[in-house]
């Protein structure tokens, strides 16, 4: 167990705090009662990030990642405890649409992040947020663990595999010896949960099929994705960044955060689950114009071992607590950041 009210007014920072993961984990910590810093290059009126009023909760600047000068001013500025860098295109089907900017964001963003930490004279932990698709996909049948190969196909594969290189050589050749600093790199994906609106994703595709009574089309019913609620992850980064500004957590150390392999649900799975809670229709489509891998997942025994870290959460629930999420926000808009907060506080004190 770690003691989170140690967070309790701490500097923290975090890229991409606008984005679906990022807003959840703004609320985490302005719950904790940190001084919650964003960056951003902009941020939604109907999303998450607006839904929990968090323009008026965190410190926002709207940035772009890329921008090395006014990124490193910002840093410099603020002087986080603890930054969280979750800034990036994730999407696939964009990075086949726009790769250059894919790979200018998820590769240069990462280095100017790093790159800002070299000039820093207080301490800080910083926490790099990668992909399980960081990962050379050689579809296998076992779970990909942090020593195996890194690269992909797909642009957004390729840039994060390109992003680990860059960590690994910032680390190696700056940050190493710099007692003020710590990294930790995190890899994890396909995480679920109330308030993700992006486009060609399964749950926000089969929530809008719901609301608008519309087919889902689905690509690949057989795929295996690690499913896992975005809270689980989240705790992962939480308590990794804990152990290394807190406690004595060697620096530069790379964790998977992925559910249990044991039993892996594919799409077709995850439909079945959501069509006991409430009706839509789906149907597979042919016309296939992205390439996907059908069989991914994460060995998390690493983080089990060092961290005590494991998913709270199993597919099952994550399912139906994201869809709980949409049917109550469906219901009462109003009302849906004191149903978060619910969710939150459930999870961190309650299970």
């Amino acid at each position: 167990m770690i003691n989170y009210s140690k967070f309790k007014n701490k500097k923290i920072l975090i890229t991409g705090h606008s984005g679906f993961k990022g807003s959840w984990l703004s609320f985490i910590f302005y719950l904790f009662g940190s001084k919650v810093y964003g960056i951003s290059d902009k941020y939604e009126k109907k999303s998450l990030f607006s839904n929990l009023n968090l323009i008026n909760k965190t410190k926002t600047y709207l940035v772009n990642i890329n921008d090395h000068k006014s990124f490193s001013k910002i840093i410099n500025y603020v002087k986080p405890d603890i930054i969280f860098h979750l800034a990036a295109e994730s999407i696939v089907s964009r990075s086949y649409k726009k790769p250059i900017e894919t790979f200018k964001t998820n590769i240069i963003g990462t280095a100017n992040v790093l790159d800002s930490l070299r000039y820093l004279n207080h301490k800080c932990t910083a926490i790099i947020i990668t992909s399980d698709k960081c990962y050379e996909n050689k579809e296998l049948t076992r779970s990909y663990k942090e020593n195996d190969q890194i690269g992909g196909s797909d642009p957004y594969s390729a840039s994060k595999g390109a992003a680990e290189i860059i960590i690994s050589s910032m680390n190696r050749s700056f940050l190493k010896n710099n007692k003020n600093i710590k990294i930790g790199i995190c890899r994890a994906g396909n995480v679920i949960g109330g308030g993700d609106w992006s486009p060609n994703r399964l749950i926000p595709d089969l929530v809008r099929s719901i609301k608008s009574k519309k087919t889902l089309l689905i690509r690949n019913p057989n795929s295996t994705r690690p499913w896992q609620h975005v809270l689980d992850p989240l705790n992962g980064y939480i308590i990794l960044a804990y152990n290394l500004y807190f406690k004595k957590l060697e620096s530069g150390l790379a964790f998977n955060f992925g559910p249990s392999s044991l039993k892996n649900h594919n799409v077709k799975d995850i439909l079945e689950i959501v069509l006991k809670i409430c009706k839509f229709n789906y149907k597979t489509t042919k016309n296939i114009k992205i390439k996907e891998a059908s069989l991914l997942s994460l060995n998390s025994n690493k983080a089990k071992k060092i961290l005590n870290w494991k998913c709270k959460i199993n597919t099952k629930k994550s399912i139906i607590q994201t869809i709980d999420w949409y049917l109550y926000y469906f219901q009462n808009p109003k009302q849906i950041e004191q149903f978060t907060k619910k969710q939150i506080e459930n999870f961190f004190y309650n299970l």
